[in-house]
């Protein structure tokens, strides 16, 4: 069996591709300036942008993960069960 141009060249990052028309040239003009001046590549700067944009979109509420957190109380306890539930053991 042959395998056809796409099956040979088909490469899949895992990545979306945003397309966005109708851009004033000015805009574009300074996304170029600010890129050079970052060192970036406009797609760099763009990606850059965005990145930074879509930090500040709220949590998604699907990803409800809960981080834990240490303090230190000043407790020096063993946490041993009969400390935790007394002497009956629970």
């Amino acid at each position: 069996m042959v395998q056809g141009f796409a099956d040979l060249y088909y490469y899949d990052s895992g990545m979306s591709a945003v397309h966005i028309s109708q851009v004033h040239p000015e805009t574009v003009s300074a996304l170029k300036r600010l890129a050079r001046s970052n060192h970036r590549s406009l797609q760099g700067e763009l990606r850059a942008i965005l990145e930074r944009a879509a930090r500040m979109a709220p949590p998604d509420p699907a990803k409800d993960e809960f981080k834990l957190v240490t303090v230190r109380t000043g407790y020096t306890g063993s946490w041993s069960r009969e400390e935790i539930y007394g002497a009956d053991g629970r």
